[in-house]
């Protein structure tokens, strides 16, 4: 089979001949994959800078963690896989795959996925959202975090707040859900007043972050309190665009009801996980179909995955290779 196959970390995949994978249990099945995601998390395995990646072997590793495929009896299914996607056939397991409903294409289904895991998780169990919630998405023009935007306001926020560097995606996201827009630029107290009235205007209950650094800095500074009651806040990391690291204050911590978490691989519990495969998955999903969660993607083909490995997605789409 054809496959894009990393050898070594930091190099681009190459588009190979392959051997065809081979369930190893009864919890494994074998599947024709018709679409795969290219994601930040894929990027960062293959270049061996995500914390979750490991070397690849010296026979080489297919890259891609999930995407839509074809069960034996045409069933068309959403699937983590059990080693790489990006490849003609795969192996994923059969309590991590989710029925896709009619009328939602493989592209819009593979690319939504790793968003939905990204933004649903954060707000339902990091953030523990609630109708009424004010909620501000800090890196809301990337494209989980406009898929977020759109998953808080169904959750039932009350107000949602977008910041980004992007001015015409932050623009779009007025459209897509959110109440208010804040532009990062270099002058970082700008940003923070603005981010400032808006919580004294109404208190900010929920911040989902995926940039980290030096805004991060910011929003948590922001907070500050000065010695009476504050409104409670539930900050949630789930990314780092901006920076692995941040500095912060321990009179910040003492001086606001704030609870500082993160979600990703290893900070759920496998119940949560359960519930990602038989509740939010499948429900997001249906939203998508029924045209309520709207995604752009750029569609491209498996042969020419070392052309395209690092080419520059803007505006909040995602890349999707089809095979």
């Amino acid at each position: 089979m054809k496959a894009a196959v990393i050898y070594q970390k930091g190099e681009l995949p190459q588009y190979v001949d392959f051997d065809e994978p081979v369930a190893q249990n009864d919890h494994e099945i074998l599947v024709r994959v018709k679409a795969v995601a290219i994601k930040h998390f894929d990027k960062g395995t293959a270049a061996g800078t995500h914390y979750s990646s490991d070397a690849p072997k010296a026979a080489g590793r297919v890259i891609g963690g999930d995407g839509v495929c074809i069960l034996e009896d045409g069933t068309r299914v959403y699937g983590i896989g059990v080693n790489g996607m990006l490849a003609e056939k795969a192996i994923i397991e059969k309590r991590r795959m989710v029925k896709l409903p009619d009328g939602l294409s493989d592209t819009t289904a593979a690319a939504l996925a790793n968003a939905v895991i990204g933004s649903a998780m954060a707000l339902r169990f990091k953030a523990a959202i609630q109708p009424g919630d004010v909620v501000l998405i800090n890196g809301a023009t990337g494209f989980t975090g406009m898929v977020a935007v759109q998953i808080a306001k169904y959750y039932g926020a009350a107000k949602v707040i977008a910041t980004g560097r992007n001015v015409q995606a932050l623009q779009n996201l007025l459209a897509l859900g959110a109440d208010e827009i804040i532009e990062i630029t270099p002058d970082n107290a700008a940003f923070l007043l603005q981010v400032k009235q808006q919580h004294q205007e109404k208190p900010i209950d929920v911040i989902i972050d995926y940039l980290w650094g030096t805004t991060a800095e910011l929003l948590l500074s922001s907070l500050m309190g000065k010695g009476a009651f504050t409104n409670k806040v539930r900050f949630v990391s789930v990314g780092s665009m901006s920076g692995d690291l941040i500095q912060l204050s321990a009179a910040n911590l003492r001086s606001v009801d704030l609870q500082l978490t993160g979600s990703g691989l290893g900070s759920w519990s496998k119940e949560q996980v359960g519930w990602l495969f038989t509740e939010i998955l499948p429900q997001m999903f249906q939203l998508a179909a029924a045209g309520k969660l709207k995604i752009e993607t750029i569609d491209v083909k498996l042969a020419d995955i070392s052309s395209l490995w690092d080419l520059e997605v803007k505006d909040g789409k995602r890349l999707v290779v089809t095979i």
